[in-house]
Order: structure tokens, then C-alpha cells, then sequence
């Protein structure tokens, strides 16, 4: 079967690459990119650890081809950091809101789509908008707790 070659935009550089039809966008970024950060927990959309966002969308990226990011914006975890870390990511750390990590891309990526699109979100809500996303070692408190600091820094830098 020939590969299908495609073009996109991840973490705001473009990206050319060659995928097989039905090669998940979470295995191109992971197997023909290079791009680790984004975790494999259930390669069926049920734990959120692919979490990536297209276009503005938060997506499971298990669940999306690779050639359906044709001319798409994506963003990974590789995306959320600048120079420093991101305010997300240094909350997830001050609030040890992590332990084994696989888990940790998918709800730092879904957190910032959430922060983006609410930045003054509730407990209910944030813990609405990450009931996607599956932790087995470290409990939800934590990772709420981390994204409400965020929040609050985002809002009000120093």
C-alpha cells in the first residue's frame, strides 16, 4: 500500500511526513517524528495520555489518523513549553500532581486547552473537562489543585 505523504503544522513548525492509511496520528508522532512526549496508555481513546490539540480541539491522538492532520495545526506536549516551563507544568511539579508521568502529557495538553478556552474555570469544571484523562498513581486532587494555581498565575502573572 503506498504511504500518504502530508503536511502540517506541529507545535508551530510545518512538517512533512510519509503515513500508511490507517497509522494513528499518535504513532506518526511518536514512530516517524520523533515526538515521545505524547504517551500510548489505551490506543482506545479512553485514558486521554495521547491528548494533543488540532485545530483547537482537543483530540486523543489513538483516535486520529495521521493523514487526517493534513494542513491541521497540532500542538503536543513538545509544543507547551517555551523558554521556561509553561505555568501548568511548573504547578503540576509544585503540587507533585505527577509520580509515574505517562499520564502527565495528556492532562498538561488538556489542561491548557481547557485554560484556553475558560482561564477562570471552576473545581466542577476542571474536573469535567479532564474526566478524559486517566491517573493511576498520583489521585485527581493534586492535578486539580495544580491547574486552579495555574489558573490563578495565568491571570495574574507576577
Amino acid at each position: 500500500m503506498p504511504r500518504i505523504q502530508v503536511e502540517t503544522t506541529i507545535n508551530g513548525q510545518t512538517q512533512e511526513f510519509l503515513c500508511d492509511a490507517d497509522q494513528s496520528l499518535l504513532d506518526v508522532l511518536r514512530d516517524e517524528l520523533g515526538l515521545t512526549g505524547t504517551k500510548e496508555g489505551c490506543a482506545t481513546g479512553d485514558c486521554g495520555a495521547c491528548s494533543v490539540v488540532v485545530d483547537g480541539r482537543l483530540v486523543c491522538a489513538c483516535l486520529m489518523l495521521g493523514a487526517e492532520a493534513q494542513g491541521k495545526q497540532v500542538e503536543t506536549i513538545e509544543g507547551v513549553a517555551g523558554e521556561e516551563l509553561h505555568p501548568l507544568q511548573q504547578k503540576f511539579l509544585e503540587h507533585a500532581a505527577l509520580q509515574c508521568g505517562v499520564c502527565t502529557p495528556g492532562f498538561i495538553v488538556a489542561a491548557k486547552a481547557l485554560l484556553e478556552k475558560n482561564p477562570d474555570p471552576d473545581e466542577t469544571t476542571i474536573r469535567y473537562w479532564l474526566a478524559g484523562n486517566l491517573c493511576r498513581c498520583t489521585g485527581y486532587d493534586k492535578i486539580i489543585r495544580a491547574v486552579q494555581d495555574a489558573a490563578k498565575e495565568l491571570a495574574h502573572p507576577a
